[in-house]
């Protein structure tokens, strides 16, 4: 289960590092038991963000069952993909 507080947290955080591989690790680390996944965003058309940023969206997994699938829903949100948006 995650909040918006929470979220915009971790945006704010990847905001601050930088977006890279090593990040996603820190915040694995900093956010456990949260998973966290890292793609380009259009690896994930048709979908709607939680959150926009100038060079990401954040994306809610929801994990309870056998097959990973994504949410808008924060209650039942156990991880966060993170979508690197690429400048046209």
């Amino acid at each position: 289960m995650m909040n918006v507080e929470q979220v915009q947290a971790i945006a704010e955080r990847i905001t601050a590092l930088g977006l890279s591989d090593e990040t996603v690790s820190v915040l694995r680390q900093d956010y456990q038991p949260i998973h966290f996944t890292y793609c380009m965003d259009d690896d994930l058309p048709n979908n709607t963000p939680v959150m926009t940023q100038p060079e990401f969206n954040l994306y809610l997994i929801d994990g309870r069952e056998h097959c990973l699938c994504l949410t808008n829903n924060y209650d039942v949100a156990t991880g966060i993909v993170i979508a690197e948006i690429i400048p046209e």
